[in-house]
C-alpha cells in the first residue's frame, strides 16, 4: 500500500513538473537549446545567444492541454526565417516579401517565435 502511495506521488509529481515545463511540449523539430536568437557586439562580434528554452520563460509560456502557449493563451508558432544567403539568390526580395505576408497571416492566430537563420551568428559568406 505505501509502495503505491509513494508510486502516485512520484508519477504526479512528474505529471506536473511536465505540465509546467513547456519544453515539454515543444515541436518534435524544435529543441530547448535551439537558437532563436543572436545579439551582435559590434560589426562581426558575436554577442549572447538566446535559446528556445530562455525566449518560452521570457514570454512565460505554459503547456496546456498538450499544446504549448503563451501568458494570455495564444498558441506558439515557430518559424524558420529566411535570408541569410552570402551571396542572396536573384528572387531574395520576392522570397523575403512572401515570408513576410505569411509572418503577418501567422500573427493573426498565433504568437510567432522567429527562429534565426543563422544561429552561429558569424557572417555569412
Amino acid at each position: 500500500m505505501v509502495t503505491m502511495i509513494f508510486l502516485g506521488i512520484g508519477f504526479l509529481n512528474s505529471f506536473l513538473f511536465r505540465a509546467q515545463d513547456p519544453c515539454a511540449c515543444l515541436p518534435k523539430d524544435i529543441q530547448r537549446t535551439d537558437v532563436v536568437s543572436v545579439q551582435m557586439n559590434g560589426p562581426g562580434r558575436v554577442g549572447k545567444k538566446v535559446t528556445v528554452e530562455q525566449k518560452l520563460k521570457a514570454i512565460k509560456a505554459r503547456c496546456r492541454k498538450g499544446k504549448l502557449v503563451d501568458a494570455v493563451g495564444k498558441p506558439i508558432y515557430f518559424y524558420q526565417l529566411q535570408g541569410c544567403w552570402g551571396n542572396p539568390p536573384a528572387e531574395y526580395q520576392e522570397i523575403l516579401r512572401a515570408q513576410q505576408k505569411e509572418l503577418e497571416k501567422l500573427r493573426k492566430t498565433y504568437h510567432v517565435i522567429e527562429m534565426t537563420c543563422n544561429p552561429g551568428g558569424e557572417m555569412p559568406m
